[in-house]
């Protein structure tokens, strides 16, 4: 059975090659994002595995169904990306890795917190230009913070509890409270609530119709002035042109992204060579109370690990008829 991946990086070739191979599978690295341009790479490959940039829109489907895929095994836990509706049209099935390593994206939003608040990125440019001074590089101790968790699954449920090692106050929405949340002693409140009161607020929510632009103008004026904003989650929770008014105004005290809304065309690639077209990121990176990182929070070798054995024996399931992590329509 052949299997091409779409938009793989270095990095996923090792994963793949490091883990166990099902017998009968043939893997294929493409570097391409999958979309009509490139789909014509998918013809009599049975399964495509897709990433999160990867463009699984009707019409994409459609050719892929025509040219023989029957899989679509994406190596991440959303699905936002996908035309379900579609692919139940056309008889393919969809299957996903639920969770792979919850610590990774947790611990990389603490470290968007950490290096906003004590100025590590300006710091870290200042000494190596031999800039010593220390102005403009105070932070505040966590301890006694206020955070906001919104989206209290396992990554949430992991960043809560790292963040309960800092002495903070947890305050927590979810639509489906955890009750390990509770035990770390957080209260659950609605969003709004939870806005005006919280000092730092990270988001590790799906994205879906409910949740999109969950953070926007009327969110971000509501908040305490100065508070921080973290997302690790998905770029589409956040309406990203309101966070620029927020920024200039001192209403958003710090903002740090690992994702974006419109990354498709930009993340995974150098483009150090060329200009920046995108004007809303390239304002967003004038500030200097803002880190953006590429998407890399998964960016571990137990998560990668983790992510290619569960692939792997999501397509040799489907493939011995008894499939696990189906996505539903």
């Amino acid at each position: 059975m052949r299997v091409i991946f779409f938009s793989s990086q270095t990095y996923d070739r090792v994963s793949f090659t490091n883990a166990p191979l099902p017998a009968g599978i043939e893997l294929q690295f493409q570097p391409a994002r999958l979309n009509l341009d490139t789909v014509v790479l998918a013809e009599r490959h049975e399964v495509v595995c897709a990433f999160i940039n990867d463009d699984l829109s009707a019409p994409v489907l459609e050719r892929l169904a025509d040219g023989g895929t029957r899989l679509i095994a994406l190596r991440s836990a959303g699905y936002n990306h996908v035309d379900l509706l579609a692919a139940k049209r056309l008889g393919l099935s969809v299957v996903r890795v639920p969770a792979y390593s919850p610590h990774a994206v947790a611990e990389h939003a603490v470290a968007l917190i950490l290096t906003l608040n004590r100025c590590l990125h300006r710091a870290y440019n200042r000494t190596r230009d031999g800039n010593f001074s220390l102005h403009g590089l105070t932070g505040f101790d966590l301890v006694g913070k206020t955070v906001g968790v919104v989206g209290t699954g396992q990554i949430g449920a992991t960043f809560a509890r790292i963040m309960t090692g800092f002495g903070c106050q947890l305050l927590a929405y979810d639509p489906y409270p955890n009750p390990e949340v509770e035990a770390l002693g957080a209260r659950y409140l609605p969003l709004a609530d939870l806005v005006a009161r919280a000092q730092i607020i990270s988001l590790h929510c799906p994205l879906n119709e409910q949740s999109r632009h969950l953070i926007n103008a009327r969110s971000l004026a509501a908040m305490q002035r100065g508070a921080m904003l973290i997302n690790t989650g998905r770029g589409g929770l956040v309406d990203t042109p309101a966070l620029i008014d927020a920024l200039k105004s001192g209403q958003l005290g710090y903002l740090g992204l690992d994702v974006y809304e419109e990354e498709a065309q930009l993340f995974f690639e150098d483009r150090s060579d060329l200009p920046l077209q995108d004007d809303v990121l390239a304002r967003l990176l004038t500030f200097p109370n803002v880190v953006i990182t590429a998407h890399q929070a998964f960016l571990t070798r137990e998560a990668l690990a983790a992510i290619a054995t569960t692939t792997l024996d999501n397509i040799a399931a489907w493939a011995a008829g008894t499939p696990r992590n189906l996505v539903d329509s």
